[in-house]
């Protein structure tokens, strides 16, 4: 297994690709599950966390028509919240992640949902990749947020390399030009969905086929992934 990234020139060739290929950041995208400001986009992203699009839907718009402020999300019980949220699943811990962000965002930030990643992560329920889609959508900061497609296509091609999610977002962030950093996660996430699929990518279509480190490997072992047997639970929903 490879565990270096590209150098950087095929990085960036392979950004180039990307930009040509894959659609990128359409007019009008609003952010996770389409929430018209910060805090709710804070609260519908921790929503998402390993649940299906469909879900989180559902249980967002079931929490904001109870309330849409920290100072009213706070009037709710737990289990006002839990009930509320019960489709998009883990709802014990996510009410309590909601209860204690509001919380901390009156105690510590007056309220007011701040726009830096450190500051962001200082609240509870809010990792890395929420952080990054936030400050993306929310406050229109260039950052390639990294969910399980961009993680999954980072690490198979080469872009970048990490054991975690979050690993691989601090190393994408050394490693993509800066010039990708507006519409990189777009790029990114649309061709984890369309192309280097979880169980069945499209390999022989590949446009990153030539760079692909995973492909270079198959290739040497007589492998190849996009024969496995595909099987298993769908992946969690994801930004965009």
């Amino acid at each position: 297994m490879a565990h270096q990234s590209l150098p950087p020139e095929q990085i960036a060739q392979a950004f180039r690709i990307l930009s040509s290929e894959m659609p990128g950041r359409v007019p009008g995208a609003m952010g996770p599950k389409r929430q018209p400001n910060p805090f709710r986009s804070c609260i519908s992203c921790m929503l998402s966390a390993q649940s299906r699009d469909a879900n989180t839907a559902t249980a967002t718009k079931a929490l904001f028509r109870l309330a849409r402020t920290p100072r009213t999300m706070l009037n709710l019980s737990e289990e006002d919240v839990k009930t509320a949220i019960k489709p998009c699943g883990l709802y014990n811990l996510k009410a309590k992640n909601i209860h204690n962000f509001c919380h901390a965002l009156l105690d510590d930030f007056d309220g007011v949902v701040p726009n830096t990643r450190t500051e962001l992560m200082q609240l509870p329920g809010i990792g890395r990749k929420c952080a990054d889609i936030v400050l993306q959508f929310a406050f229109a900061i260039d950052t390639i947020a990294v969910d399980t497609h961009v993680h999954r296509v980072c690490n198979r091609t080469g872009i970048a390399r990490g054991t975690t999610a979050e690993k691989t977002a601090a190393a994408l962030e050394k490693t993509a030009p800066s010039w990708a950093f507006r519409e990189g996660h777009f790029w990114l996430i649309q061709f984890g969905k369309k192309v280097c699929l979880a169980r069945a990518p499209k390999c022989a279509t590949c446009p990153l086929q030539h760079l692909c480190q995973k492909r270079a490997e198959e290739t040497a072992s007589g492998t190849s992934l996009s024969k496995k047997r595909t099987s298993g639970k769908a992946e969690p929903s994801s930004a965009n």
